[in-house]
């Protein structure tokens, strides 16, 4: 199952999670209000000027044209100094195992899913704005400099972003806008994203558009969280055994075999059985510069209400050698304890 994440609130941990998964135009009015608190927050002066732009890439963009006129970033006074101060603050109240359970149960499971499309962020806006590798390490520097908005809800799920706290500014921007780069003299504030498809496993995932898509069309394409490109999802609706065996790129092709399905290609592409027995039928797939992927055929002995026993196709290591082994592996087992009183 896939599914389009949408806007939602702040708060405790479960708004916190809407917050991180949040689409669509914030409020700017609040957004930028955040922003000044946190400056006032940090002791600084309120920036000269507010400009908003529709993704990270575009900020980038405009932060390179205008270097030498924003000012230092100040990032570290109005985020990273007081996030510091409330981490050790709770960490002496709580101790080391507080703390952890603490984070357990508040931020870490956010942050595993939020950490990794930051880093999916970052890379893509590298690629699509430097013009070679020496360009990159200034523009990672840049994106080093932002606050990550929308993004920062892991943290402030786990702290009091409270008044006293120091981080309640961040906390306003946070529910309304993306990324944002703090300079002493301008503010540069990215909208959310307008689309974020993902699968049950936080992962980025869509087959037929942008997994992660921006209001200016930056965009990022995945299928279960490996990224592919674009142009070659258009191609998912067209396969044919013979263009899987042709894909010289061995996880492209993975992705290719998981939307045609292992089945339909093992009919298609007339493979054939390397071992049968009791328990069902092995099935041996060889691919090009890629290990073979190996399947067993089983079917269920428990008829459905119409009937007829429907067959399960079940991935197992290309090392196995009878089917037996195959369905002893999906349990656990070693093919001699493999042994079921009754099959359902």
């Amino acid at each position: 199952m896939r599914r389009l994440q949408g806007p939602g609130g702040g708060g405790e941990p479960t708004g916190w999670r809407s917050v991180a998964t949040a689409t669509g135009p914030g409020a700017r009015d609040a957004a930028e209000a955040g922003v000044r608190l946190a400056y006032r927050r940090a002791g600084l002066a309120e920036p000269e000027r507010v400009v908003w732009v529709a993704s990270p890439l575009a900020a980038i963009r405009l932060l390179r044209k205008e270097a030498g006129r924003l000012g230092a970033s100040v990032r570290h006074a109005l985020r990273d100094k007081p996030l510091a101060a409330q981490r050790e603050l709770l960490h002496d109240r709580l101790g080391p195992t507080g703390w952890s359970t603490h984070w357990r149960a508040t931020g870490a499971d956010l942050w595993e899913t939020t950490a990794p499309l930051v880093e999916r962020i970052r890379s893509a806006v590298v690629a699509a704005s430097a013009r070679g590798p020496k360009d990159e390490p200034a523009i990672r520097v840049l994106l080093l400099d932002a606050v990550l908005g929308q993004h920062e809800a892991a943290w402030l799920s786990a702290l009091d972003p409270g008044p006293g706290s120091g981080l309640d500014g961040l906390a306003v921007v946070a529910n309304s806008a993306g990324w944002w780069w703090p300079y002493e003299k301008v503010v540069v504030l990215s909208e959310r994203p307008t689309e974020l498809w993902r699968d049950e496993a936080g992962r980025l995932d869509r087959s037929d558009g942008p997994a992660l898509a921006y209001p200016d069309g930056f965009a990022l394409h995945a299928w279960r969280g490996l990224p592919v490109p674009g142009e070659f999802l258009d191609r998912l609706d067209t396969l044919t055994p013979a263009l899987i065996r042709d894909e010289e790129n061995a996880e492209l092709r993975r992705v290719m075999l998981e939307h045609y399905g292992y089945d339909r290609y093992l009919t298609e592409s007339g493979a054939e059985p390397i071992h049968r027995d009791q328990t069902g039928v092995l099935w041996r797939i060889a691919l090009p510069g890629d290990e073979d992927v190996v399947m067993v055929e089983v079917v269920n002995s428990t008829p459905e209400p119409d009937g007829t026993n429907r067959t399960y196709w079940l991935r197992v290591p290309p090392s196995t050698r009878t089917a037996r082994e195959g369905v002893a592996w999906t349990f656990g087992l070693e093919a001699d304890a493999y042994a079921p009183q009754r099959q359902t």
